[in-house]
């Protein structure tokens, strides 16, 4: 999926989460991609502030693609953990 498919699905699911006040859960779901989002953002803020590094390298995959795991291990690790915050997700929607 390129970059126009990939936004498009993006504020799609935005707009759905805003529609139906589920804001919090949307967060919750897309973990993975707010985890790489706030790894960059704290590596700026570190680096401008206090010109040293939090990780190798940011976003936080390429962090650990460094420490030496393979692609492949980064891949299906951050697939499992998305598919545990999914579910997390949809268990709070039973909740409400």
């Amino acid at each position: 999926m390129g970059d126009v498919g990939a936004l498009a699905l993006g504020g799609t699911l935005g707009v759905i989460a805003v529609i139906v006040r589920q804001e919090i859960v949307l967060f919750i779901m897309g973990g993975v991609f707010v985890a790489e989002t706030v790894s960059v953002m704290i590596q700026v803020a570190s680096y401008k502030l206090r010109g040293k590094r939090v990780f190798l390298m940011a976003p936080i995959h390429h962090h650990f693609e460094i420490k030496g795991w393979k692609e492949n291990q980064v891949v299906v690790r951050f697939w499992i953990i998305s598919m545990m915050l999914v579910l997390v997700g949809l268990s709070t929607l039973k909740l409400r």
